[in-house]
């Protein structure tokens, strides 16, 4: 086991990994910028050391500055958390060249999923269902017409390199397709440097479902179930839960078995997520993300496992401490994720936090590196914690998230909070009937 991790991240993440080391006995390393000096994580690790400016550039994404701190405090491995490094084969390369472990899977594993054709291939030769769409990049706006025309409007233009909801643009009719070609190879330019693009089917009503799942890097492999994430906002998560309320146990067991199967077939170590559309009890294979995600924790939640110190023990080469026919979901869970943003048109809203009180009480999680009197700075996420409940099922599960979300405080800067009051108040939330785009539907209504 290691005695020494360096992580590569700030934030609710950053202090969510140093918790798991040290509840494992392994020291930590805080990196941060000259922004974070005051943050929380930087307070709760063994050992800080700053490697930059506020500018991710030069700090969190900066590779030398990395890998100058492993050397300077002796860390023998680094975990990349989510965002910033954590899906960079370059430096995943360049940690294992510099004789360091990356908590994660291998570099080759993470450029085959973030190329999206590539993936995609992937994915179907190991049987996993897709979205219709073109074998691969359509480099011209005479071939986006001709596969489009095969394929039936409407259809959605992607950033072969693309991700988090950059280098997408829908074109509903035939006319819309130049101007949708067009934006999207653009904005996959300015993006992510790489303006190939490929076409997908547009599914009208899907819901967005993602499979968990866990490798050893030696051909084994297991799911954790889904997690249901349609409630987004451009594109962007805002609420997730386990498991999913409409997947049945049969489907549950299907989708999962397949994920699982895929990933041991090339061997893929530690965590991922495997997403799909969903629509008309159909999965369609979108991507896959080869780290841990932000809405992790309803996982664990349902499950009772700690994901993090799973990736950190297969990482140092032990075996996984858990199989499939150990792992059974017990009850429900439901994750908000809560931004600094004020309402209604999500501006950011960095600031002094004058007062924090965290909810509390029995399945009530908050992962938040909030304090009294700190500054949250404005060159970052406006992610600033996300509120996890647990219950003995989904009507439970929603009461504990209401009466939680009531006992949250967060004074001197505004946050995204009021509109998860809101949502709870809706009949189609109470119900579990939304898809991808009930959100963006339900503010668009009611923005005056």
């Amino acid at each position: 086991m290691f005695s020494k991790v360096l992580i590569a991240n700030r934030g609710e993440i950053a202090l969510r990994i140093i918790r798991a080391c040290q509840e494992m006995g392994i020291a930590t390393v805080a990196v941060h910028s000259t922004a974070d000096t005051d943050a929380m994580h930087v307070r709760m690790a063994d050992e800080s050391i700053c490697i930059g400016p506020p500018s991710a550039s030069q700090s969190y994404l900066s590779f030398p500055a990395i890998i100058s701190a492993c050397e300077i405090t002796g860390a023998e491995a680094i975990h990349p958390g989510y965002g910033f490094l954590s899906e960079n084969a370059n430096f995943v390369q360049i940690v294992e060249d510099h004789d360091l472990t990356f908590i994660g899977p291998s570099a080759e594993h993470i450029r085959m999923m973030g190329d999206k054709i590539t993936a995609k291939d992937t994915m179907r030769k190991l049987g996993v269902p897709c979205v219709p769409g073109s074998p691969g990049g359509v480099p011209t706006l005479a071939e986006a017409h001709e596969i489009a025309g095969e394929m039936g409007f409407p259809v959605i233009v992607k950033a072969t390199a693309g991700g988090g909801g950059r280098g997408m643009k829908l074109a509903k009719t035939k006319a819309d397709l130049d101007q949708a070609f067009r934006g999207a190879r653009a904005e996959a330019k300015a993006a992510f440097g790489n303006d190939e693009v490929y076409l997908e089917k547009y599914l009208t009503l899907p819901r967005h479902i993602e499979v968990q799942v866990f490798g050893d890097g030696k051909g084994r492999a297991v799911h954790l179930g889904e997690r249901d994430c349609s409630l987004q906002r451009r594109h962007q998560k805002v609420f997730e839960e386990a498991p999913g309320p409409t997947i049945t146990e049969e489907q549950r067991a299907q989708i999962g078995k397949t994920c699982a199967d895929a990933v041991a077939a090339i061997g893929y170590s530690g965590a991922g997520t495997i997403e799909f559309l969903y629509e008309n009890d159909e999965f369609y294979f979108i991507e896959m993300n080869t780290r841990l995600q932000v809405e992790h924790p309803v996982t664990e939640a349902i499950f009772g496992v700690d994901l993090v110190r799973e990736q950190i023990r297969v990482a140092a080469g032990e075996e996984m401490s858990f199989r499939q026919e150990n792992l059974t979901i017990r009850g429900h869970a439901i994750e908000v994720r809560i931004n600094a943003e004020k309402l209604p048109n999500f501006i950011p809203s960095p600031g002094k936090i004058t007062t924090f009180h965290a909810p509390g009480g029995l399945g009530v999680r908050m992962d938040s590196a909030l304090y009294d009197g700190y500054t949250i700075p404005p060159y970052y996420d406006s992610l600033i914690g996300k509120l996890i409940v647990h219950g003995p099922d989904r009507p439970a599960t929603l009461a504990r998230l209401k009466r939680a979300l009531g006992e949250l405080i967060v004074d001197g800067i505004e946050t995204t909070t009021p509109l998860f009051h809101a949502l709870l108040a809706e009949p189609d939330i109470q119900a579990g009937n939304y898809t991808i785009h009930w959100l963006e539907k339900w503010l668009d209504e009611h923005s005056g």
